[in-house]
């Protein structure tokens, strides 16, 4: 019997030796998650526009000199990099950590930028605003502009945070009817254009989708920090405990909502089997196939 208590005991150590070590291997590096979105108001010039997201950076490396994101981003090969929020960590803010990185993604391809939390807990933000500026990646604060390709033209729209507005402790009603109000003005003025929206906030889809939304870029919720098979994440802010949206493709009538798991980490040191992401969104023209 004490023999195979000893042995079970070995076992067991020996398991969580290598659950350990895998996942310290896994979020060593930065994994791509390929999205494909097909719409019939992409237009046809825009068949085959690879955007990749980045989100939730909190001013934390990946691989020495960023060379881990670097590397997944190069292989690629976007037309365009979209960071959702949270550049920045507003509890070791380093400036010239996330302007470094900047540059970095500006040479990759086209950059465009939305705050998210941490960056409205700082306020100040003109220094990383005119950082970003003379790297030439496009700032969005409760803002549109129209993509252009091949003579057609989709509309890009970045949101600011809430807590920007309503302060930190807003009501996620209040979020709800601030961000509606918010995006359905800038939708009014980009037209019928195929909408991208890169908004940091996920928890926000019933908003987006009230305001009629087509794609929807979020991060925030980190995966849900510690990921269980059959389960999925266990906590996100604005969400709480066993949320329903921190990775992949959700949708809600015409709206669809990606939600990358993120790069850094903020008040939650560790991620389990949650390894760092960047997501990967390659927009298609024209109509779902059936069955």
């Amino acid at each position: 019997m004490m023999r195979a208590l000893v042995i079970a005991a070995l076992a067991l150590a020996v398991l969580a030796a290598l659950l350990l070590a895998g996942n310290a291997w896994a979020n060593a590096r930065v994994w791509n998650a390929r999205v494909e979105i097909r719409d019939e108001k992409i237009p046809a010039a825009f068949d085959g526009f690879v955007l990749c997201q980045v989100s939730d950076v909190h001013n934390e490396a990946r691989g020495e000199g960023n060379a881990a994101l670097l590397r997944a981003l190069r292989e690629a090969a976007p037309d365009l990099i979209c960071i959702t929020g949270d550049f920045l960590d507003s509890r070791r803010t380093d400036l010239d950590f996330a302007l470094e990185l900047a540059g970095q993604l500006a040479e990759i391809a086209p950059a465009v930028y939305v705050t998210g939390n941490h960056e409205a807990r700082l306020k100040d933000l003109s220094a990383l605003e005119a950082g970003l500026a003379a790297l030439g990646v496009q700032v969005l604060r409760d803002g549109w502009m129209p993509l252009a390709r091949g003579g057609e033209e989709i509309a890009l729209l970045g949101l600011d945070d809430p807590g920007f507005s309503a302060g930190e402790d807003w009501t996620l009603a209040e979020g709800l009817d601030q961000t509606q109000a918010r995006l359905s003005a800038l939708l009014a003025q980009a037209g019928d254009r195929f909408s991208l929206v890169l908004s940091h906030r996920p928890e926000l889809l019933p908003a987006y989708a009230e305001a009629g939304a087509d794609l929807v870029l979020s991060g925030h919720a980190h995966g849900g920090q510690v990921r269980l098979p059959g389960i999925g994440g266990l906590f996100a802010p604005g969400q709480g405990i066993l949320p329903r949206l921190t990775s992949g493709v959700h949708a809600r009538g015409e709206t669809r909502l990606v939600v990358s798991r993120g790069l850094g980490n903020s008040a939650f040191p560790l991620r389990v089997f949650n390894p760092p992401e960047i997501v990967t969104v390659t927009l298609r023209a024209g109509a779902e196939e059936e069955g």
